[in-house]
């Protein structure tokens, strides 16, 4: 795993009107937390923290070295929750998260479905259920993605999670019973057989009215 490093920035001062200041500078408010130490308000280059999780291996999974602006002081930290302005899409704020490379995290890692599913050439439709995990593994074992071959996926069958090839060192969090993809039909529409009156009887009167449903 190919090790990037951050160069972060302690803030002496917080609050919203800090915060606005920063992002107007190009800056990203932090802060970095666990690892049985208090936590540390920082911040961050916008342009490069945003180059390095574009390239780093595994995205906003990576494990980065933080560096301390004007220290000899590094700690490796992922991200553990990251903001993304709405309209912008910029960042505008990181949670860090101390990790030890010796100790296991949590992390949610993305399903990738690959081939082309039988049943979907026989006319079905799959249906993709389950696109992340829950995983528990050392920091340098994040994978990209769990992924599961679906070519020999057939009509009206499914594959669960306890059906994925899970490398040696990964656990799984989630409920393995889980389906994570199926085959099956097109819904077809019910039809509705109309009433013959019997010989005689006089006709039935539908009244038709409108029904207002709120919302």
């Amino acid at each position: 795993m190919a090790e990037l490093t951050i160069e972060v920035t302690r803030r002496e001062k917080t609050g919203k009107e800090v915060a606005k200041k920063l992002r107007r500078a190009g800056q990203v408010p932090a802060i970095v937390y666990g690892g049985h130490r208090e936590p540390v308000p920082v911040s961050v280059d916008l342009k490069t923290i945003s180059e390095l999780v574009k390239k780093s291996e595994h995205g906003v999974r990576s494990i980065f070295l933080l560096q301390l602006a004007g220290s000899d002081q590094k700690r490796h930290a992922m991200i553990k929750d990251l903001t993304i302005h709405p309209i912008s899409r910029k960042m505008i704020h990181i949670d860090f998260v101390r990790v030890m490379m010796d100790e296991k995290v949590r992390v949610v890692v993305p399903v990738k479905l690959t081939g082309t599913a039988k049943g979907v050439k026989e006319g079905g439709l799959l249906d993709w259920q389950v696109r992340e995990l829950n995983i528990e593994c050392l920091p340098g074992a994040i994978p990209d993605s769990i992924d599961l071959d679906v070519t020999d996926l057939a009509f009206n069958h499914f594959y669960r999670i306890s059906d994925l090839k899970i490398a040696d060192g990964l656990r799984v969090l989630d409920d393995v019973e889980r389906v994570v993809a199926s085959v099956h039909g097109h819904k077809e529409e019910e039809e509705v057989a109309p009433s013959t009156a019997q010989a005689g009887a006089e006709p039935e009167v539908v009244k038709k009215g409108k029904t207002e449903t709120e919302a």
